[in-house]
Parts: C-alpha cells; structure tokens; sequence
C-alpha cells in the first residue's frame, strides 16, 4: 500500500512522485493574553502602546519617539 500523503503521476515511462504536506502548528501568539498588534499605520519611530478602547497594541504616528516628551528626541 502507498503512503496516503503521496500521489504517484505515471506519463508512459516516467513515473513522478507528489507528496502532499500540511502546514503545521503556529507558534506563540503576540501576547499571553491573545491580544493582538495593529500596526498597519506604523511610521519610522513609532512607539508600540496598548489602546484600551480598542484592546490592542499598537504603533502609529500619533506616538512616536520624537511626541513621546515635548521637543524630546532620543
């Protein structure tokens, strides 16, 4: 009997052996929490923080290393 995660393609004296695979486990999620990160709107500098209304972390242009502290840059 073959393997069932193999399908064998047979052209007049060529025999070609496909093997069928499937994705495996994901790794860690982003946070314990199964919280997520938006950062579809990041920029050069953005800092990550955690939007309570949205339940998300993020990183955005709003916040960034250089609106962290008034003037501040670092």
């Amino acid at each position: 009997m073959s393997n069932p995660n193999q399908v064998v393609v047979s052209q007049v004296s060529d025999v070609t052996t496909v093997e069928i695979t499937t994705q495996g486990p994901q790794g860690p999620a982003f946070a314990s929490s199964g919280t997520t990160l938006d950062d579809s709107n990041k920029v050069d500098g953005a800092i990550v923080f955690f939007d309570s209304s949205s339940g998300t972390f993020k990183a955005d242009s709003t916040t960034t290393k250089l609106t962290l502290v008034d003037g501040g840059n670092f």
